[in-house]
């Protein structure tokens, strides 16, 4: 069953048909490591800066992250995520839009929704010990995300007998946790986790059918492609050049469903989204 809204914290996001505008996602990561811009923003000043400018390109939910989760990335302490990512939630935290926290560690999950958080977007699923009881208490918005391994080790081999069926059955499997915690499902949303523990071939059979996964969650799906290795396996682009195809890829999954798409390249998508949904009320009227 359908849910009709995004309970996101201190925010809503209606989701009725027709109505319902696919939200920006801003990635602001605080991190010297991250594959797309590592050390960009990673003093408080200048990670400020950059959320203001994402704010005014529209941006709909800012996504802070203080741990690089690239291929091959290794584990981040405690004490370093929680000095990287708490300063940036105080001084936004009355910024007018919601604030994510990507972790998948429940103690940062903790003090970030004391601090005012509104989502917890968390690449391991919330399976780790303590997780669940970390966000039950709250109306935080929870993204499910379906990763194969663990960062260090997740690109090495990834292997599915039917990947669609894999990644379904295993948010399935993730929201039924959530049901046995009696945690809303309109607080909830899944991300098929492209990139993470896929081949170029599993990211684009995902993005291809990415509607199947809103069918059979029945949640609202966000999408995280932005500069990512598919894109460039395609265009034969590095990082910094893969905006065209980034936003191509944006618009294919918003056309099959995705609710929220998760980008560093804020004004150029809100822009490539007003016209895709000028072209879709158009049909509609």
């Amino acid at each position: 069953m359908k849910t009709d809204y995004f309970q996101c914290g201190r925010f809503r996001f209606p989701l009725t048909p027709g109505k319902f505008r696919p939200l920006v996602m801003g990635i602001l990561n605080v991190t010297p490591d991250s594959f797309s811009d590592g050390g960009k923003f990673h003093s408080i000043d200048t990670a400020l800066s950059h959320a203001e400018q994402m704010i005014a390109d529209g941006v709909d939910i800012i996504d802070i992250g203080g741990e690089s989760t690239r291929p091959g990335a290794p584990p981040l302490s405690l004490e370093e995520e929680l000095r990287r990512v708490m300063p940036l939630v105080y001084a936004l935290r009355d910024c007018g839009k919601p604030l994510s926290i990507d972790t998948y560690k429940p103690e940062v999950m903790r003090e970030a929704l004391h601090a005012g958080a509104d989502m917890i977007n968390d690449i391991n699923g919330f399976r780790a010990d303590g997780a669940l009881e970390a966000v039950n208490q709250s109306d935080c918005a929870l993204c499910i995300m379906h990763m194969q391994k663990d960062p260090l080790t997740m690109q090495l081999s990834p292997e599915y007998q039917d990947v669609m069926q894999d990644v379904v059955q295993f948010l399935r499997e993730r929201v039924v946790a959530f049901d046995e915690e009696g945690i809303d499902r309109r607080r909830l949303c899944v991300d098929p986790g492209f990139g993470f523990g896929k081949t170029v071939e599993h990211n684009y059979a995902l993005l291809r059918d990415l509607g199947r996964i809103a069918e059979d969650t029945g949640l609202p799906i966000l999408a995280g492609m932005s500069r990512k290795s598919m894109v460039g396996a395609i265009t034969g682009k590095p990082v910094e050049q893969r905006l065209a195809g980034s936003l191509a890829a944006a618009l294919a999954a918003v056309a099959r469903g995705a609710a929220i798409v998760r980008v560093h390249d804020v004004a150029e998508t809100v822009d490539a989204l007003k016209v895709w949904m000028a072209v879709e009320s158009t049909k509609q009227g």
